[in-house]
């Protein structure tokens, strides 16, 4: 591992942890009796919703000839390659060949991948069912709150995951989005951390130009109303490996944005993610009202990300074409967000474990 900055290992030569569940696409995504290929950390996955709606996730492959299973077809309560007609169930096994007779022992399986949906979400556990993380699933109540209506964010990112955490953390980086935002001064208020959580406290000051519409309509802030706190307050936590954010306006005790993010690696390298998340925003008083907001509060938020994943690309370009992490970090929740990665995460040369 690169050591260039200290002696702290490479953070972008470590892979993240299997054992967590890790959304991998939307549910609307995946219809009825049908099949959906996705990928984590370069494993191939195909996701399989019965007729009766039930739900598993095999390797993307069939044991016989190697051929995506994605490519065939649902058959009751398990999947048919499309070549040969091999049937495999939800744990794996293959349960049916057409051609082999009574009495003769079934080929080996594939590897099953425990799936969940929620929050309009599909999950996948590709780690240690024995471990903690397996019974741990995330959660996130703002999203089945009436009070909030829901975005909901689906994009790949060509870098490591690392540098998503700390993009959202260091609230320094708001000079990036100067055209969208104006001036604005960022004061960290707090900065606490435990064995898998990282968490800075933020205030913002204005020093130039004006709050733009979609700021107004996402984080609505009661003029005239008699302020509870000197400050608006943005908190941001990495617990691993999850991310969210909320912003409570001075006016208010619940609020006004909550967001939940995760970033699970889609290739072997671990040099690109599939960022999915959940952004909450209250709705205002009058019913009705976020609906007509609704399309500046998402061209406003598809500015920012598109600003936000276009410098850490950026940034992932320059780890790679450098050949190591050569950054001189000085920003203490960024040193802590790095060493907490690094211990919760695995060496990228640490081979996986076959779990059938």
């Amino acid at each position: 591992m690169g050591e260039r900055e200290g002696n702290r290992p490479d953070l972008r030569r470590t892979g993240i942890h299997r054992d967590h569940w890790y959304p991998v696409a939307r549910s609307k995504s995946l219809k009825a009796g049908k099949t959906l290929a996705v990928a984590f950390a370069g494993e191939r996955v195909v996701i399989v919703r019965t007729l009766a709606g039930s739900l598993f996730g095999l390797e993307d492959r069939c044991a016989h000839r190697q051929v995506p299973l994605s490519a065939g077809t649902v058959s009751g309560d398990a999947l048919k390659c499309g070549y040969h007609g091999w049937s495999y169930g939800a744990s794996g096994a293959c349960v049916d060949v057409p051609y082999l007779g009574k009495g003769q022992t079934r080929p080996n399986g594939v590897r099953g991948y425990p799936c969940r949906e929620a929050y309009g979400l599909l999950f996948i556990y590709p780690g240690d069912r024995s471990a903690a993380g397996f019974e741990t699933f995330p959660l996130i109540p703002g999203q089945m709150d009436d009070a909030y209506k829901t975005r909901y964010l689906d994009r790949e990112v060509k870098c490591h995951y690392s540098f998503m955490h700390e993009n959202l953390l260091d609230m320094n980086h708001q000079f990036l989005h100067r055209s969208l935002m104006g001036g604005i001064k960022t004061v960290l208020v707090e900065r606490s951390k435990g064995p898998v959580w990282v968490e800075a406290v933020y205030r913002f000051d204005r020093v130039s130009g004006t709050q733009s519409l979609g700021e107004k309509f996402i984080i609505a802030t009661g003029d005239g109303v008699e302020k509870k706190r000197e400050h608006d307050l943005m908190t941001i936590r990495t617990q691993y490996p999850y991310q969210t954010l909320t912003f409570i306006s001075a006016e208010d005790d619940t609020p006004a944005l909550d967001l939940w993010l995760s970033y699970a690696p889609t290739d072997r390298e671990q040099r690109a993610n599939h960022s999915m998340g959940l952004m909450m925003i209250r709705k205002p008083s009058i019913p009705g009202l976020i609906h007509a907001l609704w399309p500046f509060i998402v061209f406003f938020t598809e500015a920012i990300f598109k600003q936000d994943r276009d410098i850490v690309e950026l940034e992932q370009k320059a780890h790679d074409e450098q050949g190591g992490d050569w950054n001189q970090e000085i920003f203490p929740i960024i040193q802590d967000v790095r060493d907490l990665l690094i211990a919760q995460g695995v060496p990228l040369d640490e081979p996986v474990k076959k779990l059938h």
